[in-house]
């Protein structure tokens, strides 16, 4: 099946169907209250082409928590620093541990693995805190730019969840300044990052603000070049071997797109120079990504044809 003979909104109808047998599979979020009472039978699924066509289906208009997926955000805004060198700082490896390690971060002397782990999020924070008087809002003005909706904002409830219990995120950010890899007061720096993760959004905006990385860097939404085509290039070979935690592997054998995932059970996707999909169900399975979402990306690739490989 070529890409101009696609039914995109045929196959993600027939997605919606194929999908039911998988909930009550996984399981949400619960070390975050605040996540663990979203009915878990929710499902959404949309894709913005880089032509500006849209294909919604369920609850793709609903708002969820961001949760991680904020930090390809993050890391697009400081990218876009001239003469920051974050790599310094963080690498650019697979971590095969979970995504709150504190093991692997003791052994490699307080450098994290990748930007998309939370030890290596934190430090792309503290990067953006330090050219930011208010960093909250930068990173919320941000998403709001390339989402094109100004109704997303921080969920306070969340975000005052995760704050209540964000020990291991302290732990991280603790053991991190001890190798001299945080600048930033930890209190502070840990009220940034627990807020961008508690930004809301929808399947339909999560598209919309990932289609730089589908159009060599430019925003079709803010009709502006956000990032290098270089940087968007490196940024979907990050999301490739790094988005989902410890199951990239098995994510690109059996989806085969860049991706990034979020514990509120988002995942948005970019198949670069064609579109950008995302995809909300808040079960997850026992590597944080949703189990549901991750299924119907695998059938959305796999009865388009349309991957990278």
């Amino acid at each position: 099946m070529t890409e101009y003979s696609v039914d995109y909104q045929g196959v993600l109808e027939e997605i919606q169907d194929e999908v039911r047998p998988f909930f009550g599979k996984g399981k949400n979020a619960d070390y975050i209250p605040a996540l663990a009472i979203v009915p878990g039978n929710k499902f959404g699924m949309a894709i913005h082409t880089v032509e500006g066509e849209e294909f919604l289906i369920g609850d793709a208009r609903d708002d969820f928590s961001i949760q991680s997926i904020s930090k390809l955000f993050t890391l697009m805004q400081v990218l876009g620093f001239e003469g920051v060198d974050i790599w310094s700082r963080v690498g650019r490896e697979p971590s095969g541990t979970a995504f709150n390690s504190l093991v692997q971060l003791e052994y490699e002397k307080g450098i994290p693995r990748n930007p998309f782990i939370n030890a290596g999020a934190i430090v792309v924070t503290d990067i953006l805190a330090s050219r930011s008087a208010d960093t909250s809002r930068r990173i919320g003005d941000f998403y709001r730019m390339l989402s094109g909706n100004l109704s997303n904002r921080v969920d306070e409830t969340v975000a005052l969840s995760e704050q209540e219990h964000g020990y291991r995120n302290a732990a991280l950010a603790n053991l991190m300044r001890s190798f001299d890899n945080i600048q930033s007061p930890i209190p502070d720096l840990l009220d940034v990052y627990f807020r961008q993760c508690a930004l809301t959004t929808s399947c339909a905006d999560l598209a919309k603000a990932a289609l730089p990385l589908a159009c060599g860097g430019y925003s079709p939404i803010a009709h502006k070049q956000i990032l290098t085509v270089r940087d968007a290039k490196r940024i979907n070979a990050l999301l490739l071997t790094c988005g989902l935690y410890d199951a990239v592997g098995s994510f690109a054998y059996t989806v085969g797109l860049p991706a990034k995932s979020g514990v509120g059970g988002g995942i948005v996707a970019v198949l670069p120079d064609h579109f950008s999909v995302a995809v909300w169900s808040p079960e997850l399975d026992s590597y944080g990504n949703s189990l549901v979402g991750s299924k119907a990306l695998e059938l959305f690739t796999t009865k388009t044809g349309l991957s990278i490989f």
